[in-house]
């Protein structure tokens, strides 16, 4: 074990995390090294048995296309041996992370959410993401959330107002239940039933209020029109007009929840995240170099707003379901003995949609249980 093997008796702090290497290995790799001598033995055969190219050449091309098929499927086969041939499983101790490091030690952190398409990437799939993230279960006033639209949408812009608005009730319902996952599409597609902390009462307050929240969003992506209330035009919809485009427009930085303002706490009271719209300057003559460009983007301007020395860079359409995400990843990068050497820490993409006979997706699922644990 790496992390284990640190001894917090040597005057620092105890490991954060542990690296295991599971034990009783050799039968697999036992049976590994059978399966590659067959497919040695199926190259063999194939690359020897090719008919003469003379007067048979249908039966040359398909001889040579199974060797092609056959030394293709070998090396994938070989690839994805690479993780489970010496697999490892990671373990942090969050509860030593807080022993370690009070609440006011931890750091911050800026959280990336890059969308580029309304179309695609529908507003309110966006605004799941960006609810689930801004609900995490870690200090608020170290929280920062940044969100790029790459189409410099005012619909998505109208969304995440939206959002800001809604995330006052959404925060603290999820902490007080202690609510996962904390997207609440994917929160009240799921609760069927309230939670037991919960009562009826304000499980249905929630459902209505997000369903309000679903509705006035989904009116103004269908009519795409922004609505002429006083509100809107205080909060900076006066920097989109009819000559903005997605390729063509102007950037456009808008704090939508400030913690430098009073008003910026939730119901009880408590602060709030802060919460930002980005749209970066593009023009069609210029180079955007697609996501890359609009991380670049936010990297500069988060390094003005809160300049954290910790990133978490999202998908727009993958909320979090896992509101100590943050805290896993700090047990890798605070961990005294081996956290200078960590430069990034990676979450695997789990998908809840799939179904039995979606021929593509079906994969997913073996990389979820069985590889992701190995690497």
């Amino acid at each position: 074990m790496a992390g284990s093997s640190i001894s917090a008796a040597a005057g620092g702090r105890p490991p954060l995390f542990e690296t295991e290497k599971p034990k009783r290995m050799v039968a697999y790799r036992l049976y590994a090294g059978t399966i590659f001598a067959g497919i040695l033995l199926i190259w063999v055969y194939r690359a020897t048995h090719i008919p003469p190219r003379e007067g048979n050449s249908l039966g040359w091309r398909a001889s040579l296309g199974l060797l092609v098929a056959d030394v293709l499927f070998g090396l994938y086969w070989v690839l994805t041996l690479s993780v489970r041939w010496n697999p490892i499983r990671r373990t942090t101790f969050k509860d030593r992370l807080a022993e370690s490091y009070g609440e006011d030690q931890l750091p911050g952190v800026d959280i990336f959410v890059c969308t580029a398409d309304p179309a695609l990437e529908p507003p309110m799939l966006v605004i799941s993401t960006v609810l689930s993230v801004m609900a995490y279960d870690y200090p608020p006033e170290k929280l920062n959330v940044y969100l790029s639209d790459d189409a410099g949408s005012a619909v998505t812009f109208y969304a995440l107002y939206e959002a800001s608005e809604f995330a006052k009730h959404w925060i603290p319902f999820c902490k007080n239940y202690k609510v996962e996952p904390r997207s609440p599409a994917a929160y009240f597609a799921e609760a069927a039933t309230p939670h037991d902390a919960c009562s009826p009462q304000e499980l249905l307050r929630m459902k209505d209020l997000y369903k309000d929240l679903t509705d006035r969003v989904n009116s103004v992506v269908n009519s795409g029109k922004i609505p002429e209330v006083p509100e809107c035009n205080r909060r900076g919809f006066s920097e989109w007009n009819e000559t903005i485009t997605s390729e063509d427009h102007p950037s456009i930085v808008q704090i939508l929840i400030d913690r430098n303002k009073r008003k910026a706490v939730d119901v009880d009271g408590n602060v709030l995240p802060q919460l930002v719209y980005m749209a970066r300057e593009k023009r069609p003559q210029e180079k955007h170099h697609f996501k890359a460009g609009s991380l670049n983007a936010l990297i500069r301007a988060s390094s003005v707003i809160s300049n954290s020395p910790v990133i978490l860079n999202v998908d727009c359409d993958m909320y979090s379901n896992n509101s100590e995400s943050i805290r896993d990843a700090l047990c890798f990068f605070l961990d005294e003995e081996q956290g200078q050497d960590i430069g990034f820490v990676q979450y695997p993409q789990n998908f809840d949609n799939v179904v039995h006979n979606d021929i593509y997706g079906n994969p997913i699922n073996v990389v979820n249980e069985v590889n992701r644990k190995m690497i």
